[in-house]
């Protein structure tokens, strides 16, 4: 359980700070998510980090059991395929992107979603196991 603690408390915290940024400076993220959206080589480059993540986080935890360890196993092969969906397929990631930032509805459920996620994530890493 060790590497699951490990990729708990190194994921959880960048999601809790992405969903933070998302709720506390929407209009500054939306700012970003566009100037983002407009390059391609910056897609690719997040394609590229996004796979190279999920392909480490697979190759050291691909563990499918019932608890919350399947989390970490499913976020790493949620990255593999948002990463190879960025790479290969960037102007889908256009379209979708700019439909989300669109509707600030949308962008403000991920955020709650990503924050009450990262949450979660760091209360199964930190806490101490009863």
């Amino acid at each position: 359980m060790e590497t699951s603690i490990f990729i708990a408390r190194l994921v959880g915290p960048v999601i809790v700070v992405g969903g933070l940024l998302g709720l506390l400076r929407p209009g500054e993220m939306k700012a970003l998510a566009q100037d983002f959206l407009a390059s391609r080589p910056l897609i690719f480059l997040a394609g590229f980090l996004a796979l190279l993540a999920g392909l480490a986080i697979i190759n050291t935890h691909n563990v499918w059991v019932l608890d919350w360890r399947v989390v970490i196993t499913l976020l790493g092969w949620i990255s593999v395929f948002a990463g190879i969906l960025r790479m290969g397929f960037p102007e889908t990631i256009e379209k979708i992107g700019t439909a989300m930032i669109e509707n600030p509805t949308v962008l403000r459920v991920l955020g709650g979603v990503q924050l009450a996620a990262g949450i979660w994530l760091m209360s199964k890493s930190y806490l101490p196991i009863s």
